[in-house]
């Protein structure tokens, strides 16, 4: 069977345009671990780390003793991060007031049964204090806007303000002020400039 990837089997979600778009996005079951803080300090480089080894153990399950029953190839499914504010008060600039879901989309034949098999393998292999409060949920976001970003996070206002005239001009309302991120460049390989990032918000 030819590996799953995702760039190919879910273009409308992962390979947007340069142009707001209205979809409705199903129920999606993730692997998800939750922080604050500034997403430049060590917490989220290891809330990180915690959320890629669970997501690479399952990936890499093929070659375990106990291979999980309905296992294909596939290719592991971006970061994404939900974001939103501790203190609402302050201005979305402080990046030490942000509070963030951070996930990766998992594959059909992955059971909480076997989420926590795989949860138990890697504490042992890559301990990380993260992994303690890491969760196997399913996430249905229904009617949304999005659209692709390319640049520095730091310019993301920008595309959130065409996207929000977009849905004003097409008679859209936003239901929540906070956002889906989906990081489709490594930030460690590719320059600022060229980063693209899948910027979503629910919409009603």
């Amino acid at each position: 069977m030819d590996k799953v990837d995702y760039k190919k089997s879910f273009k409308d979600l992962y390979l947007p345009k340069k142009q707001p778009v209205i979809l409705n996005v199903p129920a999606i079951h993730f692997i998800v671990v939750e922080g604050s803080g500034d997403p430049n300090g060590e917490a989220f480089a290891q809330a990180t780390a915690a959320i890629y080894s669970l997501s690479y153990a399952v990936r890499m399950s093929y070659k375990s003793k106990d291979v999980p029953k309905d296992y294909y190839q596939y290719t592991v499914f971006p970061l994404e991060g939900v974001w939103d504010l501790v203190d609402k008060s302050l201005p979305p600039t402080v990046k030490s007031n942000f509070k963030y879901q951070l996930m990766i989309r998992q594959p059909d034949f992955l059971t909480d049964e076997l989420f926590e098999r795989f949860l138990s393998e890697t504490k042992k292999k890559k301990p990380n204090p993260f992994l303690d409060q890491a969760k196997f949920l399913a996430i249905n976001e229904g009617l949304c806007c999005q659209m692709l970003h390319v640049g520095s996070y730091d310019d993301e206002p920008a595309s959130f303000d065409i996207m929000a005239h977009y849905c004003e001009e097409n008679g859209y309302q936003r239901t929540a002020k906070t956002h889906r991120e989906i990081y489709l460049s490594d930030p460690r390989r590719v320059e600022e400039s060229k980063r693209k990032t899948v910027l979503r918000f629910k919409v009603q």
